[in-house]
């Protein structure tokens, strides 16, 4: 009788912890729920005018041009420049560019980026917003919504390949003082840039494989900054010569330097597609005012190259994910025109990755792995 006694006080206690241990599991599983549907995605691109109306166009560039690290002068300089002359002719120029690239839908860069931000949630289980860092829809909004959904802890993505003062680190600047505002409970983390990470590399590689002719000379044409960019972002305010020496030697200045990413990136697609030495080359467009920024010059280099017997030319925009108004106008269509003047026979210019299906999967693993 004691040892049936005993015998049915052990199956109790084993039924209690059976009972226990299925309520603690439900319990770990609720918290692992909570815990990844508090995380939220933020992608974030340039940005674009409402419409192309010159009255948006203004806002927009005011709102582009103002910004401290895209103009890096003192307020009052840079008001000047920018509300006293710049913006009293530019506006109607950049409106009819706009105007050459327009859709029906919109913005090519708002449709690129809103069609990759819903191939990227469609492969989440946490929500992913996208936002602008001028122009609408705004980071603010962006976060707000994101915060209306329960997150506290936000990966912002930058949607650049490159580090730059004038695009990843506004970007990050404006959603750190707008979280430290308003939403002291929101942790935010980052992704890095991305223009040496292997699945990158591979994704844009067979991009320009699919649409790259045999016999072609290949021109990685990335935005340009001014020099003085690239010394203000050199932490070891020593190493930056803007030269091939200093970007290929190695040093902790590289983790922000532009044009050491850029010069990388090409070689790392050049080594990747084969491509023999002297059928490819880097250039920068884009420039804007009298200062020194990067060369070689985009639209420069086209005349040199159509100039020297180069007749079939290929050309990459790998500072963008996403086609744009530099992609579509400047380069699709007045880079053609500067090429074929000068000699050129053949002019491909490939697409960005917009919103390629291995490009979105490439984002969502990478999301994946900072949701663990």
């Amino acid at each position: 009788e004691l040892f049936t006694r005993a015998e049915v006080i052990i199956f109790t206690i084993e039924k209690i912890n059976r009972r226990n241990r299925k309520k603690y599991k439900k319990v770990r599983i609720f918290v692992a729920n909570f815990k990844r549907m508090s995380k939220g995605v933020l992608l974030v691109n340039l940005g674009s005018p409402n419409s192309t109306a010159v009255k948006d166009v203004r806002a927009y560039l005011d709102e582009f041009l103002m910004d401290p690290r895209v103009i890096d002068l003192p307020y009052l300089s840079r008001a000047l420049l920018v509300k006293g002359i710049i913006l009293r002719t530019r506006p109607k120029k950049s409106a009819a560019a706009y105007q050459k690239v327009w859709t029906k839908e919109g913005s090519p860069l708002i449709i690129h980026t809103r069609n990759l931000t819903q191939k990227v949630q469609a492969q989440l289980d946490i929500p992913v917003q996208m936002a602008m860092r001028y122009g609408n829809p705004s980071i603010a909004s962006a976060i707000e919504a994101l915060s209306q959904k329960g997150v506290t802890e936000i990966l912002l993505v930058p949607l650049y390949p490159q580090y730059a003062m004038s695009t990843i680190e506004t970007i990050s600047v404006l959603a750190h003082k707008i979280i430290k505002k308003k939403y002291p409970h929101i942790t935010l983390s980052e992704l890095p840039p991305f223009y040496n990470k292997p699945e990158y590399i591979e994704v844009l590689a067979t991009s320009i494989k699919q649409y790259y002719k045999e016999g072609e000379y290949l021109l990685f044409s990335y935005h340009g900054i001014p020099e003085r960019h690239i010394y203000k972002s050199d932490v070891t305010r020593e190493h930056c010569q803007i030269n091939d020496i200093c970007c290929n030697t190695l040093s902790p200045a590289h983790q922000y330097c532009y044009r050491h990413q850029c010069y990388a990136l090409t070689q790392s697609i050049a080594n990747t597609l084969q491509l023999p030495q002297g059928s490819y080359g880097t250039s920068f467009q884009s420039r804007l005012g009298r200062d020194p920024w990067l060369q070689p010059y985009t639209d420069a280099t086209l005349e040199q190259l159509a100039q020297k017997g180069v007749k079939k030319l290929a050309i990459v925009t790998p500072a963008f994910v996403a086609d744009c108004l530099e992609t579509l106008e400047e380069i699709a269509m007045e880079g053609k025109e500067t090429f074929l003047e000068h000699g050129g026979e053949s002019y491909n210019c490939i697409p960005c990755l917009n919103d390629r299906d291995d490009w979105s999967k490439t984002l969502a693993d990478w999301i994946k792995k900072w949701q663990k």
